[in-house]
């Protein structure tokens, strides 16, 4: 079962995307801030990371989004924020796709299910 990491700071979103994740048949773990992400990351385990960009730090998520790269430069990353302005910042272009937040999930899910195919996991 593919593992993915979600780094967001607000709970309202990790519940929500958890629990979306878990129902589509995804182990789904949890960060809310750029250490706790650094340190489940450092143990392993996991196939894809749904990062927020605004976290504890104006630009944290960016700041993790090249910590990841330099840590394993092959993950998949989505970044999701509430911004799409963000989409032009070079940085953010680290990442594998970049989703704007929505209430409607099928884009996120369907996002993630391609990076993992693409990564050869079901």
């Amino acid at each position: 079962m593919p593992k993915i990491l979600i780094i967001d700071d607000e709970e309202d979103i990790r519940l929500l995307y958890r629990k979306e994740l878990e129902s589509n048949g995804y182990q789904a773990v949890a960060a809310s801030t750029e250490d706790q992400a650094k340190e489940m990351f450092r143990l392993g385990g996991i196939d894809l990371v749904i990062l927020d960009i605004k976290m504890t730090t104006n630009d944290g998520g960016i700041d993790l989004l090249r910590w990841i790269r330099e840590t394993e430069s092959v993950m998949p990353i989505i970044l999701n924020s509430a911004y799409p302005h963000y989409k032009a910042d070079f940085g953010t272009w680290l990442a594998n796709e970049y989703l704007v937040k929505s209430g409607d999930l099928k884009e996120l899910t369907a996002t993630v299910a391609k990076l993992l195919k693409q990564k050869g996991l079901p």
